[in-house]
């Protein structure tokens, strides 16, 4: 356990309370919308800061490091402990557009705190996510009388995020001795409510395609043809209609190769959790819940792999009729996928499937985005156990576990540094990420500075 006294660590922290919300403040004001290229400055300006701020709070070790896009930033606090494992943090700079006109009821770059939150862009998505390892480590330090960290600590805080990454994961590759790590936290997550700590697994990764179907040269007549040639469009309608059986499985052969099913505990931990499908459908704006047969809706947006229809198109869309068989016709499908499937094999199998239900005299044209893997950390694994410890000395009751139904970088950590990947976020639902007045709820975000506070000894206690 680690050897931090809780009292201490939050009496350190409310002690540096205001200074904190200042900092954060000043950081917020920096308008770093990687998407945009008029604030390419801005996103430099905030990794200097950054950069400068970890020098600030100690970190002897602290660069920019250059991409062909935005910059990253990195830092590093060796332990004085010779046999201290090694933990890398992730998160991100950037954040998304914001314009008053969008909805905002204050300016989105000048922060204010109002009811216990601080509204701004970046104060939940990642900025203040990010912020709160500065005081967490100054904490750890100051209640345990230690001059470094219990960890060899490293971050790497990217500027890319909100635009997708595409020079991450050849930053992570070039820079990977730089990065060894017994483990990473990913500090780009939330929790399931303001009254209900957790710490999220894994995530689902995600496979892209676009299958085109060419018929005839051009459109032509459907009564003169129409029953003679092969209609692309009908072509299509009828690969959508084979992806799924009567009980919402995938029928491509060779899908569920490897697939990590859920054990009996994991289906009880989500059970745990205070889901009411009502409530959830309305967010989803859907009129009723469906998916793979045999299985809870947690479950289905969490782990099991999915294959759903984006866009279908083909032939004639215009108002009243055009009596036509159309020269092609397309349609997109997205693949979310769980631990034990490889993108690359999910590829080939699609492509395969595809391929063989395409009838003569159709030609086609396959193509497949950059895949993200998917991402799991196991229950019983030591490091997520003593994120769960740190994080219920923080918030003083059981904390529950959840997974991401979305994809994001940290599955790039994992699979090029071969690390566990541990999410720690503090977010919640209705702090409104890529929305108008999006905030953080402030007693939460000082309950992760105390988590993490008392992380790195658990961490160094738990990877020896």
């Amino acid at each position: 356990m680690s050897d931090t006294p809780d009292s201490a660590v939050r009496t350190y922290t409310e002690q540096h309370r205001t200074a904190f919300l200042d900092d954060l403040a000043d950081w917020l004001r920096i308008p770093s919308v990687s998407a945009q290229p008029e604030h390419d400055g801005d996103v430099r300006r905030s990794a200097e800061w950054l950069s400068a701020k970890l020098k600030e709070t100690g970190f002897p070790v602290t660069e920019i490091w250059e991409t062909p896009g935005a910059p990253a930033v990195f830092a590093h606090w060796p332990s004085d402990d010779p046999d201290a494992p090694t933990v890398l943090v992730y998160g991100h700079h950037d954040v998304q557009p914001a314009a008053r006109e969008d909805g905002w009821d204050t300016e989105p770059f000048e922060p204010v705190i109002r009811d216990g939150r601080m509204y701004g862009r970046g104060a939940a998505d990642d900025k203040g996510q990010v912020f709160f390892h500065t005081l967490g480590v100054r904490a750890h330090l100051a209640t345990t009388g230690r001059t470094a960290p219990a960890v060899n600590l490293k971050l790497l805080i990217e500027g890319e995020e909100e635009s997708g990454s595409p020079n991450f994961r050849a930053l992570v590759e070039e820079r990977a001795e730089r990065l060894t790590a017994d483990a990473v936290i990913v500090s780009d997550t939330g929790m399931w409510d303001e009254s209900t700590p957790t710490v999220c697994t894994g995530m689902r990764g995600l496979a892209e395609c676009e299958i085109e179907l060419y018929g005839p040269e051009q459109d032509i007549h459907s009564g003169s043809f129409g029953g003679a040639v092969p209609n692309p469009a009908t072509a299509v309608a009828r690969l959508v209609a084979a992806l799924h059986d009567a009980d919402g499985r995938v029928t491509i052969p060779g899908f569920y190769d490897g697939v990590a099913e859920l054990t009996d505990t994991e289906r009880a931990l989500f059970a745990e959790l205070p889901f009411d499908e009502a409530t959830w459908l309305r967010t989803a704006k859907s009129r009723a819940a469906s998916g793979e047969a045999g299985h809870s809706t947690l479950e289905r947006i969490w782990a099991r792999p999915t294959a759903e229809v984006n866009g279908i198109g083909g032939g004639y869309q215009g108002a009243g009729s055009k009596t036509i068989i159309p020269s092609s016709a397309l349609v997109k499908i997205s693949f979310r996928l769980v631990a034990g499937q490889d993108p690359d094999r999910i590829q080939d199998v699609v492509r395969a499937w595809a391929e063989a239900r395409i009838p003569a005299g159709v030609g086609h044209r396959i193509t497949f985005a950059p895949a993200t893997r998917p991402c799991l950390t196991p229950l019983d694994h030591p490091a997520l156990q003593a994120l769960a410890r740190a994080m219920g000395r923080a918030f003083g009751q059981k904390i529950l576990f959840t997974r991401e139904g979305g994809s994001g970088p940290a599955a790039d950590l994992q699979d090029v540094l071969g690390a566990p990947v541990l999410f720690l976020g503090i977010s919640v639902p209705s702090d409104g990420w890529h929305a108008p007045n999006e905030k953080v709820e402030l007693d939460l975000l000082f309950k992760g500075v105390e988590t993490t506070a008392h992380l790195w000894g658990e961490l160094a206690a738990a990877l020896r």
